[in-house]
C-alpha cells in the first residue's frame, strides 16, 4: 500500500473514532423483567429541566413530552428493553426525563377479560437523598417488585375474580407499602442500565377480611345471612359456608383446590 493510501486510511480512522467519541451518551437502557402472562404499558415523561425558563403545556392526545411503549402478553417470563434519552429539547424547551410510569396487566383466567392490573413507577431525580442507594459500580441498578393475586367473589353465583397488587421490595426482599418501582438519579444513569424486576407470588390471599375461612387445601367462602348474601361476612360458625364458581366454571367448596384436602 502506498504512503498516500496509508495516510488516507489513518485520517479516515481518526474521523471514525472522533465520530464515536462525539456521539451523545445522554441516554440509558431501561430493562423490565416480567413474569409469564404479564403485559405492560410504559410511559417516559419529560418536563422542563431545573432552572429552564420555559414550560410545556398540559395536554391530551399527541404529546412530544411523553414517550409510550407497549409490551404484549407472553406465555413465559421475559425481559424487554428500551433505550431512553435522559434529556431532549421539546418545542425549544430544554427538558429532562422526570419519571417512568407503568400500567401493569396480568392474566388470571382463560377469558379475554380475566385480567387484573396495577400501577408502578420510577421517579428520576436531579439528586437522591443520602439514604437512597444509587447506581452500583457494575452499571446495573435493580428495582425489585413483588406482585400477588387477591381473590374475591361477585354475583349471585359467587364467581371467583382476582385483583392484582404489586409492591416494592426493600434491599432485604421485604414488601413495602409503596407501589413497585422506586427512584434513580438522572446523571448516574448515562450509559448504564436501570432494571425493574417483577415477580409474582404463588400463594393467593382473600381480597377482603372476615369473608373466608382458611382450611386444608385453601379457603372456604362464608355463607353470611343466606346463600344469596353477596357481602357474606363470617359469623363465627365453622359450618356455614357456600360453594363458589371457579374461573373454569366448576362449582367448588374450597378455593383454589376445589375440595378440602383431608376431608372424609
Amino acid at each position: 500500500m502506498s504512503s498516500w493510501m496509508n495516510h488516507v486510511v489513518i485520517v479516515l480512522g481518526m474521523l471514525a473514532l472522533s465520530g464515536c467519541a462525539g456521539k451523545s451518551t445522554d441516554s440509558f437502557t431501561l430493562e423490565l423483567d416480567l413474569p409469564a402472562d404479564f403485559e405492560l404499558k410504559t410511559a417516559a415523561n419529560y418536563r422542563p429541566a431545573t432552572g429552564a425558563a420555559c414550560s410545556l403545556p398540559i395536554r391530551r392526545g399527541k404529546r412530544p413530552e411523553r414517550k409510550v411503549f407497549f409490551t404484549k402478553f407472553k406465555p413465559v417470563a421475559s425481559r424487554v428493553s428500551y433505550e431512553l434519552p435522559l434529556s431532549e429539547t421539546i418545542e425549544g424547551c430544554p427538558s429532562v426525563l422526570r419519571s417512568v410510569q407503568f400500567d401493569v396487566y396480568a392474566k388470571w383466567g382463560k377469558q379475554d377479560w380475566d385480567v387484573g392490573g396495577d400501577f408502578a413507577g420510577i421517579g428520576i431525580r436531579d439528586r437522591l437523598g443520602g439514604d437512597l442507594p444509587g447506581m452500583p459500580e457494575e452499571g446495573v441498578q435493580e428495582l425489585r417488585g413483588q406482585c400477588r393475586w387477591y381473590f374475591r367473589t361477585i354475583g349471585p353465583m359467587h364467581a371467583i375474580i382476582k385483583i392484582l397488587q404489586c409492591n416494592s421490595l426493600d434491599a432485604a426482599g421485604q414488601p413495602q407499602k409503596m407501589k413497585a418501582g422506586g427512584v434513580a438519579q438522572r446523571d448516574q444513569l448515562r450509559g448504564k442500565t436501570l432494571r425493574m424486576v417483577l415477580t409474582v407470588l404463588d400463594e393467593e390471599l382473600p381480597a377482603f377480611d372476615h369473608r373466608w375461612i382458611a382450611v386444608p387445601g385453601g379457603w372456604k367462602r362464608c355463607r353470611g345471612k343466606s346463600f344469596e348474601d353477596i357481602a357474606a361476612y363470617c359469623t363465627g360458625s365453622d359450618s356455614e359456608f357456600k360453594p363458589v364458581k371457579m374461573p373454569d366454571g366448576r362449582i367448588c367448596d374450597v378455593y383454589p383446590t376445589c375440595n378440602q384436602q383431608g376431608a372424609n
